[in-house]
Formats: C-alpha cells, structure tokens, sequence
C-alpha cells in the first residue's frame, strides 16, 4: 500500500463561507465512503493562504518569519486527504471524486519513500 495526498485547490479570495446547499454534504459523503473503504488516514482543511507564515533560514543562522505564504501565486492548498491505497490508479479514482464533490481542482501526489535509518555501532 502506498499513500497518497490528494490537495484541493482554493484560488486566493476563497470565502469557505459561500459553501453552502451540496457542496458541504457532497464533501461529508465522500468522507464517510473513504472511511468506509479504509483508505482514509487524515484528514484536513486549512485557513486561507492570507493567514499563513512563511519561515525561511538566513545566512547568519538566524529564521525569518514573514506574513502570507512562500510562493506567489493564485490559487493555495485549501484541504487535503491523505490516503493510504493500492497505487495511483486507486489514488487518481478518489481525486476524480473529490473534484465531483469540492467543485475544485484537485492534485493527486504520493509521498516519497523516506530510508530507513541505519543501526549506529
């Protein structure tokens, strides 16, 4: 088994409260069938992209936080899943599915394979 994230999209002026009728029930109901078929591992929405803080290292060690997120562009990760399936096919099935219920775009990534850490003797 292989997990995967799957990322909804907001563009930056994103208002989650004009989500209203379907959308919301559309987006429970595809909890509940993830959950269902065990794929389910988490679970997440975020705050817009406006309220984010950015971290970068500077030369002298030292962090810098600034306001608003790393990247400038037009539309942020809004909330994800991560799920834990067969492959990419599986994967890419329930992203079709959560664009159907978020009426957004949607990416479909897996995480990578992290080493195991060696035995120090």
């Amino acid at each position: 088994m292989s997990q995967y994230l799957v990322a909804i999209h907001h563009p930056d002026d994103f208002d989650s409260s004009v989500e209203t009728g379907a959308i919301p029930e559309d987006i429970h109901a595809l909890n509940r069938e993830m959950m269902a078929a065990g794929v389910r591992i988490f679970v997440g929405g975020l705050t817009p992209a406006r309220e984010a803080k950015s971290l970068r290292a500077q030369p002298d060690g030292k962090v810098l936080t600034t306001d608003g997120p790393y990247l400038e562009t037009k539309e942020h990760i809004g909330g994800f899943w991560v799920l834990e399936v067969a492959g990419l096919d599986e994967a890419l099935a329930w992203g079709r599915k959560a664009v159907v219920a978020c009426r957004a775009p949607v990416e479909v990534r897996a995480f990578g394979k992290i080493p195991e850490a060696t035995k120090s003797q």
